[in-house]
């Protein structure tokens, strides 16, 4: 039955997504907080990636999308991939010293950069 000429199913839809997405939100929060170990990252990231099917799927509406929607939608989704791969492929190729320090192996800072220059120190 449709009320101010919109149909109620569309409302119950989105508000059905919106239900999934916050179910999905707290999922990740409360995986987020569990020690769950190595299985973290992965069921985490199973989640967003749920969270965004559903809004693309759903909200975006790509089911009924005219083709250069979805070619855009693909374009994207390709270029996150790829800031992904380089990402991943960069961190484990670094050298040892290229990499950032963590608290326990902090160092000290380095010396100003007018130390031994005989300018004066700030």
């Amino acid at each position: 039955m449709s009320r101010g000429g919109e149909d109620s199913s569309f409302w119950t839809g989105e508000l059905l997504v919106g239900a999934g997405l916050f179910v999905l939100l707290g999922a990740a929060f409360a995986a987020a907080h569990l020690p769950l170990g190595a299985a973290q990252t992965p069921l985490i990231a199973a989640f967003v990636t749920l969270e965004a099917l559903l809004v693309g799927v759903f909200s975006m509406k790509l089911r009924r999308a005219p083709a250069l929607v979805l070619l855009a939608a693909m374009a994207g989704l390709v270029f996150v991939a790829a800031l992904f791969t380089m990402t991943l492929t960069d961190y484990p190729f670094r050298q040892a010293g290229e990499r950032g320090r963590t608290f326990p192996d902090a160092e000290k800072p380095d010396a100003p950069p007018t130390a031994g220059s005989g300018l004066p120190d700030r």
